[in-house]
């Protein structure tokens, strides 16, 4: 009997890519076969983004997409935007299932087993071989009053790439006003200690030398297991037993960054000297009316702390412009702060209105095109504070995980240092996935560093 062949679509965040990428092994164990995109599949997944307007707008881009393309495969729609407008997501006819975060881990087991009670999943029928048509679809909101559990996978995710994704966190208790998330997600829930070390032991073994630690509020991490634990505790022990070569945290909240986290960044331990942290405003006002709880005078403090400490890490800052009521000098605030600081690059999103977050009824709305203007604004810098870290690391002696596939523009092999700039190499098969020390004096017409590797 010929297999079963499916295809998964992923927007979003890493944490999307992470459960992709544990959907994808799960069905592979049940037999299936992954193929690539636009090649004849029996069964297509869309893990979709609520994170703004335009993400969802783009999720529901795809799945019509995705149904055009693949006429005769089955369709399968989960993630954010699936949650938290099932409504809309369900008046495309011509999807298959939609399933809820909740459900989300057991896809794989639902098509191939499905349960007795009437539900949305499909299974295969028994005498061809093909996807059967789904029962009624019971929908499961997240449930705020009631204790959340981890939704992971019994094996390590080991996904397609050279680094690894380790989800160690779900959900959100913060409720910025502008913020979707915990309405999609429920409330912050944690790997328990074991399992992340059982989970981080498996990659190990199967020979990744980056892992990068995910959670949807990561900072939050251990405070609802019991005993209660901290983010800083788990890297501390990861850093004693040094399961992998080095952990990289891919996003952690100004007041979760402690001191002591940052001291687990220095030489010698074994997290990437490279932060990601999340500012949205330098404006104090737009911050409070965001509901952040921080200044800008705390966010500037933190970053120099970094910077004072590590004085070549990589420091990468959210910003969210055009938020309700934000004037020209409040904007000027934002760019200002961010202009003076030694950072090395920034995400730029233009904000945009969720129903359902309270920010969506604020009065005082920024206009589109000075939305725009603003962002332009923001990027230009981004490319300003880009070209300046890679000029002051041009030179230094940087310590890099070479990737597995090559850069599909110039052919060179991609490097990954540790405070996260990639550098173009030389392509040599025999160092794909390996740690390699490199410098580089030179970069090509769009910036790219070009290195050599040290001997």
């Amino acid at each position: 009997m010929k297999k079963q062949k499916f295809y998964i679509e992923t927007l979003g965040c890493k944490v999307n890519q992470y459960e992709s990428d544990g959907i994808a092994s799960c069905l592979e164990d049940k037999g299936l076969v992954r193929g690539e995109k636009n090649s004849s599949v029996d069964l297509c997944i869309i893990n979709t983004c609520a994170v703004t307007s335009k993400a969802g707008m783009q999720s529901r881009q795809a799945i019509r997409r995705i149904i055009r393309d693949n006429p005769n495969a089955k369709i399968i729609v989960t993630g954010c935007h699936a949650q938290t407008d099932y409504e809309r997501i369900k008046e495309i006819e011509e999807i298959d299932q939609i399933v809820c975060h909740k459900d989300k881990t057991l896809i794989a087991d639902l098509i191939i087993n499905p349960p007795k009670e009437p539900s949305n999943h499909r299974a295969p029928d028994q005498a061809s071989g093909q996807l059967s048509s789904p029962s009624p679809f019971v929908f499961r909101p997240p449930d705020h009053s009631k204790k959340n559990r981890l939704l992971s996978f019994d094996k390590p995710v080991k996904g397609n790439m050279t680094r690894a994704y380790l989800k160690i966190q779900d959900g959100c208790n913060a409720f910025c006003n502008y913020c979707i998330v915990p309405y999609a997600r429920g409330s912050s829930v944690s790997m328990p200690e074991n399992q992340v070390f059982k989970h981080l032991e498996g990659l190990c073994r199967s020979g990744f030398k980056e892992v990068i630690i995910t959670g949807i509020h990561t900072g939050m991490y251990g405070l609802d297991l019991t005993p209660a634990t901290s983010l800083v505790n788990l890297i501390k022990t990861m850093d004693k037993q040094s399961s992998v070569d080095r952990v990289r945290i891919s996003s952690i909240e100004p007041t979760e960054l402690s001191e002591e986290l940052i001291n687990l960044a220095c030489p010698g331990h074994i997290v990437c000297d490279h932060f990601h942290i999340p500012l949205q405003s330098g404006d104090d006002g737009i911050l409070k009316r965001m509901k952040r709880p921080y200044s800008a005078s705390f966010f500037e403090a933190l970053i120099h702390k970094i910077h004072d400490k590590l004085p070549f890490a990589g420091i990468g800052v959210d910003t969210l412009i055009g938020f309700p009521s934000e004037t020209d000098a409040q904007f000027e605030n934002t760019f200002r702060l961010i202009e003076k600081l030694p950072i090395s690059y920034l995400h730029v999103f233009p904000f945009s209105a969720r129903k359902g977050t309270p920010a969506y009824h604020f009065s005082g709305k920024v206009t589109s095109q000075i939305i725009k203007e603003r962002c332009a604004r923001m990027r230009a810098l981004d490319k300003e504070k880009r070209a300046a870290f890679i000029h002051a690391n041009r030179g230094r002696k940087l310590q890099a995980l070479v990737q597995k596939t090559q850069d599909k523009q110039t052919g060179s092999l991609k490097a990954v240092t540790s405070n996260y700039l990639t550098v173009l190499l030389e392509t040599n098969d025999s160092i794909k996935g390996k740690l390699v020390d490199l410098i580089y004096e030179q970069c090509d017409s769009k910036m790219n560093p070009i290195g050599k590797i040290m001997d």
